[in-house]
């Protein structure tokens, strides 16, 4: 299904929210799609645009499931399996992204959102990134980028990517930033693999697609994106890029960044801008879940047997994750923190619960910590490594951070009270009240 394919499922099933009246990209569609979320909306008639904006579109993972047709539980085996077993999409030449193609650049006339007040200019979040090494082969990644002209961005390269090792080994790439695309390709973009690995291969396995040459540069694109801004990244070229809200909610530094240089627009016919709100529910969701595979297989690669995992919207969908196993040995809460911390090493604090625990309920959680813990037997404290740059308390530069996992699980003996949860009984409750 594409991205056009999927708007028109949820209108036809209600879901789908309108704005018809004229709204405007700088702060106000923003402002609208942060108090309607996690409901999807299309804006219809973009102030300073001609093209529609549609945002809130995979806010949860229930969405997400119901997009590829299976159980949230679900979700975690598909990717992981997506991963083990990635296939070549199937290559076009006559593609929906490449209908029109823009004789002239200028960014002013794509519905860019201004999200917040204190943002350094009009960003693009939801973009696919698509780039090419000589020796290393093609890479997918989400970077942000900030347009400061009518053709340039600078764009927010974190150090220790593929994207940053490719920049730092050519001093130029060849990019394409694609906007418009559906849940396959934006997870399997966002997933952590070995450099030289082609994520559009994780998308096809999880949901086929088909490709096309870009236009101008030398990349392999989703055939069914609704736009692509084809262009170059110059390493040695900055341009200040900030601040901006991080998926913590807060805002980034101003930063010296690279430029990207648009040279090629093209696009479907009436395409639809997608917008991603910075640190909202989608950002969270498109961010954290893909971890949540390699956490699951960390956690069963030490033996001790994992349900599932949580990489939560409460820990920023990137800081906290919860992991349910199905604890046999008094060590095995142990063992999973440490095997959760390999499967993610941006992840600061990580909770392990029995089976018994809903790992999607924070007062679920909370009460196995109330009832469950003792920090003098069952916290294992990791002092001073590297942790994550978006964490605002992280040591500034070197990431440096404390790690804790907490070891929620009961004791398979109980040497005092009792640690089941008592169950009610079940009634049907229609019995008993006239409605």
């Amino acid at each position: 299904m594409g991205f056009r394919e999927y708007l028109d499922d949820i209108d036809n099933k209600g879901l789908l929210k309108k704005v018809d009246i004229e709204v405007s990209k700088k702060l106000e569609i923003a402002g609208i799609l942060k108090q309607m979320e996690p409901t999807p909306i299309i804006f219809n008639n973009a102030k300073e645009s001609e093209f529609r904006v549609a945002g809130n579109l995979f806010c949860t993972k229930n969405v997400i499931a119901s997009y590829f047709k299976v159980d949230p539980n679900d979700l975690i085996p598909m990717l992981s399996n997506a991963i083990l077993n990635s296939s070549e999409p199937e290559i076009i030449k006559n593609a929906p992204c490449q209908e029109i193609i823009e004789q002239n650049v200028d960014l002013d006339k794509l519905p860019i959102l201004f999200h917040c007040e204190k943002d350094g200019g009009n960003y693009i979040s939801s973009a696919v990134v698509v780039t090419r090494d000589p020796d290393y082969g093609q890479n997918l990644d989400f970077h942000r980028a900030m347009q400061f002209s009518k053709s340039k961005f600078s764009t927010r390269i974190v150090r220790g990517r593929n994207f940053h090792t490719f920049l730092e080994k050519n001093d130029e790439l060849d990019v394409a930033f694609c906007v418009g695309n559906t849940p396959n390709i934006m997870i399997a973009a966002a997933t952590s693999v070995e450099i030289g690995f082609d994520e559009l291969m994780i998308a096809n396995a999880l949901e086929p697609i088909k490709v096309v040459k870009a236009n101008s540069v030398d990349l392999m694109v989703p055939a069914e994106a609704e736009f692509i801004l084809e262009g170059r990244v110059f390493k040695d070229e900055k341009h200040a890029e900030g601040p901006f809200v991080d998926l913590t909610e807060t805002y980034d530094t101003i930063r010296e960044e690279p430029v990207f240089e648009v040279k090629k627009i093209t696009h479907r016919k009436n395409a639809i801008w997608q917008a991603l709100l910075p640190g909202a529910l989608e950002h969270k969701i498109l961010m954290g879940m893909p971890r949540e595979p390699t956490i699951f297989n960390k956690v069963n690669e030490t033996g001790v047997k994992c349900l599932d995992v949580n990489v939560n919207p409460g820990g920023c969908s990137w800081l906290h994750a919860i992991v349910q196993i199905d604890k046999k040995t008094e060590e095995d809460g142990k063992k999973a923190i440490y095997g959760a911390f390999a499967g993610h090493s941006s992840c600061k604090h990580i909770f392990i619960v029995d089976k018994d625990i809903n790992i999607y309920d924070p007062l679920s959680v909370e009460w196995a910590m109330a009832t469950r813990f003792q920090g003098d037997t069952r916290m294992v404290v990791k002092e001073k490594e590297p942790g994550s740059s978006l964490d605002p308390s992280a040591e500034p530069g070197t990431k440096m951070t404390t790690k804790i996992g907490f070891d929620l699980t009961k004791p398979l003996v109980a040497k005092g009270k009792s640690f089941e949860i008592a169950e009610f009984p079940k009634v049907d409750i229609k019995k008993y009240f006239n409605e």
